[in-house]
């Protein structure tokens, strides 16, 4: 009987340089599940002909690190991903080549040289937007105004180990609503259908919330800070919501902004 040995064509080449990424998905990629970015990704980098360090073994991938992505369904202009590198590059040069070689909806924002590996402790809280197309400005402020002043708001969700309940006040830091979107990174020029079909300037009703949550476990999202408005202030919405995360890092001081992990500079939220 014989035992399998390693191969020796399969050891892994040493990791010479990490990229911290800021990545962003919008338009119809926001229906785009975390799996679908993974494979576009991985094609992409072999198409720019990036030098992605693979694992060793008998099932070699690619070394590349997710962190927190955003829900299907939601847009982002603020997801992160490190990718280790067998030889230096670049990183505007990377940002580039591999946005060229990227489906439209997804994009390298930001690129830059990773000094340590605790990007992902650093993604503290998420800014997120979201709009609320024909609903009532007096029914979401009254939503807004009774999650604020209780001490906590228990929603249920089903998870893959059934229907899980839990708070969803602890975790939001901010909620308001805005009178105009937040703006994103002016080095994307199509800011998509994000907001084309209900906005203030389009004539048609939209209400725009601004919130700051807290990653907790298990983590509130979007959906469940919405389920919470519906229970305290009945809210009604009569067109699905539309999602974006804005920002994601280090929570600031005030508790109403969020840092850049990649820079600590603030972000503003509305």
């Amino acid at each position: 009987m014989s035992s399998k040995r390693p191969d020796p064509g399969r050891v892994a080449v040493p990791v010479v340089q990490r990229l911290h990424i800021r990545y962003a998905k919008h338009g119809r990629m926001r229906f785009a599940s975390h799996r679908d970015f993974q494979r576009a990704l991985e094609r992409a980098l072999r198409r720019a002909q990036v030098p992605v360090a693979m694992s060793a073994g008998f099932s070699p991938h690619p070394r590349i690190s997710y962190a927190n992505s955003a829900p299907t369904g939601s847009a982002s202009w603020a997801e992160y991903v490190e990718i280790a590198l067998t030889q230096p590059r670049d990183p505007d040069d990377v940002r580039q080549r591999v946005s060229n070689a990227l489906p439209a909806g997804f994009d390298f924002v930001t690129v830059v040289v990773a000094t340590d590996r605790d990007l992902p402790n650093r993604l503290e809280a998420s800014v997120w937007q979201i709009e609320l197309p024909q609903a009532s400005l007096p029914a979401v402020e009254a939503g807004v105004e009774a999650f604020l002043a209780a001490d906590e708001v228990m929603v249920e969700r089903l998870m893959k180990d059934g229907i899980r309940r839990f708070d969803a006040r602890g975790a939001v830091t901010d909620l308001r609503t805005c009178t105009e979107l937040i703006a994103v990174d002016p080095r994307i020029s199509d800011i998509d259908d994000i907001s084309a079909d209900a906005t203030p300037e389009s004539g048609t009703p939209c209400v725009i919330l601004s919130t700051v949550v807290r990653h907790v476990t298990p983590a509130v999202r979007p959906d469940d800070l919405l389920t919470a408005l519906r229970q305290e202030g009945e809210l009604d919405l009569p067109v699905p919501a539309r999602v974006t995360r804005v920002a994601q890092g280090p929570l600031g001081a005030d508790q109403r902004s969020v840092l850049d992990p990649l820079s600590a500079s603030d972000v503003t939220v509305g």
